[in-house]
């Protein structure tokens, strides 16, 4: 009877890997996907539909209800005041992560297209919150295209400028004193963002950021380029709810899921449950690792880990905006939670093992349990946030550096 019912268990979530996949699809068609939690709109930074060999960024930005940003520049009559969403001083605290690291590694973060304002735009943000300046002079900060050169940069998307400006800014905020690598393909086929993780990997990375996703179909051809032993390459899993995205669902990444943050009275100062638009489930073409162990899965479940991504508890940036000009905003997504994530590896320092993700299902201790909240109603825990492992976060969320 025991055999029976896990064999029942491993169909049924095969099953919902398959339906997840195509719903997913569906559901990423081009457009702003405009959405509401409470009060809060919010929409998506990159509105080109996702189908095999393409791939689309996954920052979401609170907007009003036609998807405008909402613009959140610091109140001129308090000069000090800091601009709306969560800074660098809010997420340290919220995962018990130090302001300096152990050593200055670099974290790569991987995009498509150019955003030639890059430096400039980051350089606000750091000097707003009070971080370290990171510049091409001082050699914290490298931008290359995917081939690696210093020139001959992809031409201008903003949508992806947006994602850009968010993974830079989050990278900032958990490792301020970590080089920064980024490396822009030319635009958003996943052939492209492949060669672009290699260079990454080749140009010395000890931690590759990718906040991205597509379909699985045809993805074998590009999963090599995301296998470097030794180096943490992390992975959003989704902005569109339960459903599974290519490459968070490669055996040699860290799927990276969403939470909801909020300030609290209790003893961590946080709450923090699954963000309904984080994406998880069972893939329909990449095995189990040996490290998953849940039987409602018969191959790869994502999420590993997660961090915040909920746009309505979403974070500070300062990046382009249709109005032709930079300026803050919030953001969210899990574009924001696997910088994060990146940056955390990096800061930490210690190579782990061949295959980072597999050092977190050994370290759970070190990480926040969250229990509450879903992204969708598949009905098990791959789309509802339960006590140990689920799909939407996945174990959890930091407590520190230890488990990284």
């Amino acid at each position: 009877m025991r055999k029976m019912v896990i064999f029942i268990a491993a169909v049924a979530g095969l099953l919902s890997a398959t339906g997840a996949s195509a719903q997913n699809d569906r559901r990423d068609a081009a457009g702003p996907d405009i959405r509401r939690e409470g009060r809060i709109y919010h929409a998506r930074a990159c509105r080109d539909a996702i189908g095999p060999g393409i791939a689309r960024c996954f920052a979401r930005f609170v907007s009003d209800a036609s998807g405008k940003e909402v613009m959140r520049e610091k109140a001129s009559v308090t000069p000090n005041a800091l601009p709306s969403g969560l800074g660098p001083t809010d997420l340290r605290s919220a995962y018990n992560i130090p302001a300096t690291s152990s050593t200055r590694r670099t974290i790569a973060i991987v995009d498509a297209y150019g955003y030639p304002n890059a430096e400039a735009d980051l350089a606000n943000y750091r000097a707003t919150y009070g971080l370290p300046p990171c510049t091409t002079a001082n050699g914290c900060f490298r931008k290359v295209n995917q081939n690696g050169a210093s020139s001959n940069y992809p031409a201008f998307n903003l949508g992806w400028a947006q994602e850009t400006a968010l993974d830079l800014d989050m990278a900032s905020a958990m490792c301020p004193d970590c080089r920064i690598l980024l490396v822009q393909a030319n635009n958003s086929s996943l052939a492209n963002l492949a060669t672009a993780v290699n260079t990454a990997a080749a140009l010395g990375a000890s931690a590759i950021s990718n906040s991205y996703g597509g379909s699985e179909t045809g993805s074998t051809s590009y999963e090599s380029a995301y296998n470097h032993a030794g180096i943490a390459i992390t992975v959003s899993t989704g902005d569109s709810g339960f459903g599974v995205a290519f490459p968070a669902t490669s055996n040699h990444v860290v799927a990276v899921g969403g939470t909801s943050l909020t300030r609290a009275g209790n003893a961590r100062g946080w709450n923090e449950s699954a963000w309904a638009g984080a994406g998880s489930g069972c893939s329909a073409v990449y095995p189990k690792p040996s490290w998953q162990t849940d039987t409602g899965c018969p191959r790869r479940s994502i999420a590993d880990v997660s961090a915040v991504a909920d746009p309505a508890t979403g974070v500070a940036v300062y990046g382009p905006t249709s109005r032709n000009r930079a300026g803050w905003q919030v953001y969210g997504g899990t574009s924001a939670s696997a910088p994060i994530i990146a940056a955390i590896y990096a800061s930490q320092g210690a190579a782990g093992s061949s295959y980072p993700a597999q050092d977190l299902y050994s370290r759970t201790a070190y990480l926040f349990d969250i229990i509450t909240g879903s992204n969708g109603t598949c009905g098990t825990y791959l789309c509802n946030a339960v006590t140990g492992y689920d799909g939407p976060t996945g174990l959890g969320t930091p407590n520190g550096l230890t488990a990284f």
